[in-house]
């Protein structure tokens, strides 16, 4: 394997893509894998004013979703109860407490209840307007951010710590404390996502109370945030579930401890008898080595292959466990390791649709003159930013392709590159707010208007004589080896464009090919 090959094959899993200019550098995958871990250390939260919901207070005019917007295109959750900003201090644009509203002077938020349809639809809309910039928004950032890995750690643990709720502000502040943590100590992330007022309701904690507990948080906080299936017993569960009673959060979206709701006898769980707290049952969870094993499994298989190797994963998990759980150790150890560039590992695992958009955008600097597209992509390609399908996240792999998903991958770079329009009838989802729509308010049909830098591209080639043009780009474009039919028929269709649209025209052919959807 060349050392291109190599960087290429690094930047795809540690990041969103190569750009020529990544691959031009010099460096060899260790010196690359150092600033990949040195440009990651900064942290920089995803927020704009667009991101932040705004309660509806008073009668007004409902807006409709723009022309050639279907409405099931839109971001969507289910219908839970409201929850207040999950931000400890209070984020800008944050919607404010009923109580802070009237000593402010202002009219509290209106109880979902006593709104008017009209209100309703408005609250509807405002809260996909809020998802819409939250799920662009990080797109983008997968796109250009210079911090490559930390995106895609928090990528990671976005479908590990799967959660689905209705309210933005609560979304948005999980998300960030997953980037804030992705790269840290698992023991600390864990606790964090597991205080989270998102995760708090999505998985029912609230209602957990020691003379009623919910086991709901302590079965999927075992089974699949930490130790997996078959490595404890339904007593864990109910054990651990009393340990988390009284974990909760207030109307301002902070966690809070309810000591009156908390069952305070001795416990038996995995082995230990006492009166654990919930932050007790979490640390005895991190001493089982098999939670260790478990968590570089799941690493593993996002990271390098499909098919799990137990002898890359035991002295993975071993130095895991040895380390407190420190995961930069753990990825940096993985990507340095000589099985990490074996011919098994690259070109093998299937781009999951998050995967293949922020990878053509970083890849070929594509932007779109209006992002909203990029929502009825993921919608109709099966994996949309902030709506896992449930709590154990996307499956991946091959599930990732069917009839109609291999369709629409195949047709995307010519509508992104060549403005083809794009026909999509969305399917119903049953979690939208408003589910019950037509297929004509569930069909996107128009043209999406990008922006694409050819001019690093150009320069890759500068050097290479116009007849070996497709091979180059080939070798940049595709993480496995072109068949050589399909060489000349890209070659061919490049001979037939006009000069300016020649190298539009090979990349968009490379792109849509079937070998393009492997990494």
């Amino acid at each position: 394997m060349t050392t291109q090959q190599q960087l290429q094959h690094l930047y795809w899993r540690a990041g969103f893509g190569p750009r020529p200019e990544d691959v031009a550098s010099g460096w060899n995958p260790r010196k690359a894998l150092r600033q990949l871990l040195r440009d990651s250390e900064k942290i920089d939260i995803l927020d704009s004013p667009e991101m932040h919901y705004q309660e509806p207070l008073t009668p007004f005019v409902a807006v409709s979703p723009g022309a050639g917007t279907p409405q099931a295109a839109m971001i969507t959750t289910p219908d839970q109860p409201a929850m207040r900003s999950g931000v400890q201090q209070p984020a800008p644009g944050a919607p404010m407490s009923a109580k802070a509203a009237v000593q402010r002077g202002k009219e509290p938020p209106l109880r979902r209840q006593d709104m008017t349809p009209q209100q309703r639809k408005m609250q509807n809309d405002n809260i996909r307007q809020s998802f819409y910039a939250m799920n662009t928004g990080w797109m983008n950032r997968m796109a250009t951010s210079a911090a490559q890995l930390r995106e895609k750690m928090t990528f990671f643990w976005h479908g590990h710590f799967a959660c689905r709720v209705r309210r933005p502000d609560a979304a948005l502040h999980l998300n960030n404390t997953i980037r804030q943590l992705a790269l840290g100590k698992f023991g600390d992330l864990l606790l964090a996502v597991s205080k989270e007022p998102a995760m708090l309701q999505f998985l029912n904690n609230q209602q957990n109370r020691k003379q009623r507990p919910n086991e709901n948080f302590a079965r999927e906080v075992m089974e699949l945030f930490t130790m997996g299936r078959g490595n404890y017993t339904e007593h864990d569960v109910k054990e651990a579930a009393r340990a988390f009673t009284g974990w909760g959060y207030n109307l301002q979206g902070e966690f809070v401890f309810r000591a009156n709701q908390h069952d305070e006898g001795p416990k038996t769980f995995l082995g230990r008898t006492g009166n654990f707290t919930g932050e007790q049952a979490l640390r005895i969870i991190l001493e089982q080595p098999r939670t260790a094993e478990f968590i570089a499994t799941k690493l593993y298989r996002f990271f390098v292959n499909d098919a799990p190797n137990p002898v890359h994963i035991q002295p993975l998990a071993q130095a895991f466990f040895k380390s407190n759980y420190d995961i930069g150790a753990l990825v940096e150890q993985m990507f340095s390791a000589d099985w990490f560039y074996a011919a098994t590992n690259v070109g093998t695992r299937i781009k999951s649709p998050i995967e293949l958009l922020a990878g053509i955008k970083r890849t070929m600097g594509l932007q779109l003159v209006d992002d909203k597209p990029l929502i009825v992509f993921q919608k109709a390609l099966g994996q949309t930013l902030f709506e896992p399908p449930n709590v154990a996240g996307w499956v991946g792999g091959r599930n990732w392709i069917d009839s109609s998903s291999l369709l629409y991958r195949l047709q995307l770079p010519s509508v992104l590159l060549r403005n083809t329009e794009f026909n999509v009838a969305l399917k119903e989802d049953e979690n939208d707010i408003a589910p019950q729509v037509s297929k004509g308010d569930r069909t996107f049909r128009q043209q999406v208007k990008t922006t694409v830098k050819l001019a690093p591209l150009q320069a890759m080639l500068a050097e290479t004589a116009p007849a070996q043009h497709a091979g180059k780009l080939s070798e940049f474009v595709l993480q496995v080896p072109i068949r050589p039919d399909n060489l000349v028929l890209i070659q061919k269709a490049a001979d037939n464009a006009p000069a300016e649209g020649r190298l539009r025209a090979m990349i968009t052919s490379l792109l849509s090919l079937p070998e393009y959807q492997l990494m």
